[in-house]
């Protein structure tokens, strides 16, 4: 970064620079805490040595001190857990509605706000590319692309079906529905990763953007859908006024997609990415969200739980996406974790 050619190419610096914040968040939280621990054994030196009130003034003090150092050292053991290919890009989450109608459709629509929610205490930044309104009520579908450091290592985490169990504010006898919701995940990739894409594969068709929106949105034709004929694969996005950046925002997308649908058939572990998610609805859920009769959410694949369900829906999700990450590690195997209890 000194060298005097360093600005000549704006693009390449701005990318070299983002890898060495990248690198220096997962360094400097390491040298943070060794020079904690230094203090801490200085105040244990301090607490042997001084008075009774000395002692005690300085106990509060390491008690406080080991307190935040339990918390560092947690945030530590995740980011070591984030080391896959692309854990450190930007991710394109998709919600899509199942089976149920209105119900359903009010179910994507809790998920985006809980996601966005998330996103807002990760320090994330959140662009919506595509959300399609439900017939009476919430969201049929939405695509966002959520931005920042290991984005993609947190968000595939939520990939599967979520399922909530509540009393129906749509159902006039207040009777218990049980609604489904598929959560998909994609790494966005960046141009060091190459994917072709003929045009004679690609069928672009353009229509008006609906939803919320200003006038010029709504009264252009600028909403790109791209379908890719050989997959089926369909991508959408209409948060642009511009149909050229629509249209690139969608290949993005599209790009993202095929490319891990290829890794998965390399791999040969589609259950992994798509395989996972499976059906819609009974059986194949990663995670349940009841509110009636009583109030729980329990990670089905990692037996991570609380009762807090008001807070999880206001986006506090980092005890399931960390008990996912955690899912390998020796200490946790098979084992329930009450969110509540810890």
């Amino acid at each position: 970064m000194g060298a005097p050619t360093f600005w000549d190419n704006q693009d390449k610096a701005q990318k070299h620079i983002a890898k060495v914040n990248g690198l220096k968040k997962a360094v400097l939280p390491v040298v943070d805490f060794r020079k904690k621990l230094e203090d801490v054994d200085v105040m244990i030196e301090l607490i042997d040595a001084g008075s009774e009130d000395e002692a005690a003034e300085y106990g509060a003090e390491l008690k406080s001190t080991v307190t935040a150092l339990v918390a560092s050292i947690d945030e530590i053991e995740i980011a070591s857990f984030l080391t896959e290919q692309f854990d450190a890009n930007n991710a394109i989450l998709s919600i899509q509605a199942g089976a149920g109608g209105t119900e359903s459709n009010d179910w994507a629509d809790m998920l985006f706000r809980m996601y966005s929610r998330w996103a807002e205490r990760r320090g994330f930044k959140l662009e919506v590319q595509d959300v399609q309104s439900g017939e009476q009520a919430g969201i049929s579908k939405a695509t966002v692309l959520v931005k920042g450091p290991n984005a993609y290592g947190y968000v595939k985490a939520e990939r599967g079906v979520h399922r909530l169990v509540r009393i129906s504010p749509f159902d006039s006898n207040q009777r218990r529905h049980t609604s489904f919701c598929a959560v998909d995940v994609v790494a966005e990739i960046n141009d060091e990763v190459k994917v072709d894409i003929p045009e004679d594969e690609i069928r672009t068709d353009v229509y008006r953007s609906s939803g919320k929106g200003g006038q010029g949105v709504n009264t252009t034709d600028s909403a790109v859908r791209l379908t890719h004929i050989p997959t089926g694969l369909v991508v959408t996005c209409q948060n642009e006024r511009s149909q050229i950046k629509n249209k690139a925002s969608a290949l993005s997308v599209l790009k993202a997609r095929l490319y891990e649908r290829r890794l998965d058939e390399q791999r040969s572990e589609m259950e992994r990415f798509y395989g996972e998610k499976g059906e819609i609805g009974w059986g194949s859920q990663i995670r349940s969200y009841v509110l009636q009769p009583y109030q729980m959410v329990k990670d089905l694949r990692t037996g991570v739980s609380t009762t807090d369900t008001q807070g999880v829906l206001d986006g506090d999700l980092d005890a399931f996406i960390n008990g996912w990450l955690r899912a390998g590690s020796p200490r946790h195997r098979n084992k329930d974790i009450d969110v509540d209890e810890e």
